[in-house]
């Protein structure tokens, strides 16, 4: 087996909750010695839930595959010298931290870079003015609960709505995983470190941006309408079976759409609909504009037919289309034979299904092994201290 992208290089990772985690375990999969360190004891997140029922927290082991665990007085001298000591150690692979615990002078950019000058340092924050700020809090401000969920009756927004997915910080964890790439590939280049910050409300309006959602009040006047379970701009909406299962459609050319048409038999009323509005269904905002006429033509065949008779269906036809479920059916319907997971037994947990890396390699889903026991390379790692 050849060795992975990152083989040789030491991060160390002095964090908690999701971003930086997630950055740390993207690194490692990908070969990375990653060290994270946490005070005695554990962070704030060592005992979060989902939580086994004698206690062990199944999120912070899934967020800490693959990586060694060192744990210290991080208010101590001596704790803060030994988090310095990992950083700017291990010849041309170390100099390499990843922390959202900034702020702290002692493991500032500039006192790292003082003892190594090629240090790489990324500090992730909350906000973009250096306070504090979490996914939750972020997502409000930026706009994406105004336009989620169900609609009123007059097409209005009934309220807002939090998205369950922490979207910001895997986004900016991801992000934290590339930036750390990129500032070593530099590094090889020029012998330069870098000093890297990368707030999450940053990562959101980046990505806000990019979308369309920010450029449309800038340029149109208007924000992005809310649409409910509608998707903005083409067909596609969820529809319920005679027996109650739900299915969501999206028919983004003009093929899915003639497709669902022919499915449902309405190719006469589509047709029609069409020639009285002057409307080309072949076009996206066609479809879109008119989506309160076409969807209760659709909405009768679904009602008509069962799940079964719908899935089979739809699985013969080129319309887009997923049944609603919930995440125990996914996990044990859709993971057996899946070359993403392979079986990981971690202490404290037990065995389970656990992802690789989704990007594969050569046909090779990089994968790490289990996430270490709290402190457990402490001694190995901090000799003398």
């Amino acid at each position: 087996m050849s060795g992975r992208p990152l083989d040789g290089l030491r991060v160390v990772e002095v964090s908690s909750f999701v971003a930086s985690p997630l950055c740390g375990m993207t690194l490692a999969q990908l070969g990375a010695e990653v060290i994270r360190v946490d005070p005695v004891g554990g962070a704030a997140d060592v005992n979060r839930w989902p939580i086994t029922d004698d206690g062990h927290s199944i999120y912070w082991t899934g967020l800490n595959r693959g990586k060694k665990s060192v744990t210290a007085d991080l208010r101590s001298p001596e704790g803060q010298q030994l988090v310095r000591d990992l950083v700017t150690g291990s010849g041309s692979g170390g100099g390499i931290l990843v922390t959202n615990a900034g702020g702290q002078s002692w493991m500032s950019h500039d006192t790292l870079a003082a003892l190594r000058p090629d240090v790489i340092t990324l500090e992730l924050l909350g906000r973009t003015d250096g306070s504090p700020g979490v996914d939750y809090t972020v997502n409000a401000g930026i706009g994406f609960p105004s336009i989620t969920g169900p609609l009123d009756g007059d097409g209005k927004p009934a309220g807002v709505v939090n998205h369950v997915l922490p979207a910001w910080d895997v986004i900016c964890g991801l992000y934290a995983a590339l930036a750390i790439t990129a500032a070593v590939r530099r590094r090889e280049q020029t012998g330069e470190g870098a000093r890297i910050t990368l707030p999450l409300e940053d990562t959101a309006l980046a990505i806000a941006g990019t979308l369309g959602y920010l450029t449309e009040p800038q340029v149109k006047g208007e924000s992005r309408p809310a649409t409910g379970n509608d998707v903005y701009g083409t067909y596609g909406t969820d529809f319920v079976t005679s027996d109650g299962g739900r299915f969501m459609l999206v028919a983004l050319t003009p093929r899915h759409f003639r497709d669902l048409v022919t499915l449902t038999g309405t190719t006469e009323a589509v047709a029609a609909v069409e020639k009285s509005l002057g409307a080309d269904f072949a076009k996206d905002g066609d479809r879109y504009l008119h989506r309160g006429v076409l969807t209760p033509l659709f909405a009768a065949w679904f009602a008509r037919h069962t799940t079964d008779e719908a899935e089979q269906a739809l699985a013969s036809s080129s319309v887009l289309s997923e049944r609603y479920r919930d995440f125990t059916e996914v996990a044990v319907n859709d993971l057996t034979g899946n070359p993403l997971f392979a079986v990981l037994d971690q202490p404290g947990i037990g065995e389970y299904l656990a992802a690789g890396l989704p990007a594969a390699f050569d046909g090779e889903h990089y994968r790490t092994g289990p996430a270490p026991a709290l402190g457990a390379d402490t001694e190995r790692l901090t000799p003398g201290q």
